[in-house]
């Protein structure tokens, strides 16, 4: 994962939630349910409508709770911590971990389930 990886696009493009096998990402990846900007219209509604409710600038408010989101939820390391990503990587070491992958994979066999039916003739 190099830059975003939200919702059901994440889990639907080689998650550990459907059994890829090795996901990696750079310390830029955002992985979260949604992006920071929706989050937190959804996440602190309360407190921003507070904010407007005392005078003081709700965009300054918002921009304090995006960064708080994009630090607490949506960074590479937390998602590493619950283990939706293997690992945290350099940019630069892409390649090196890419064929290190494959290279611990290519002995892997996957065992299909037998078919039920038959491909039908059309």
């Amino acid at each position: 994962i190099t830059r975003k990886a939200y919702g059901g696009a994440y889990d639907v493009m080689g998650s550990k939630h459907l059994g890829a096998d090795i996901n990696l990402a750079w310390p830029t990846a955002q992985i979260a349910v949604m992006g920071a900007q929706g989050a937190v219209n959804i996440l602190y509604r309360k407190q921003l409508a507070d904010a407007a409710k005392e005078g003081r600038d709700v965009n300054e408010a918002r921009k304090e709770f995006i960064q708080l989101y994009e630090t607490t939820l949506a960074n590479p390391y937390i998602a590493a911590e619950r283990g939706y990503i293997d690992a945290v990587i350099e940019p630069a070491e892409t390649r090196v971990q890419i064929i290190r992958s494959l290279r611990a994979l290519r002995s892997k066999h996957q065992k299909l389930p037998p078919k039920k039916h038959g491909n039908i003739p059309l």
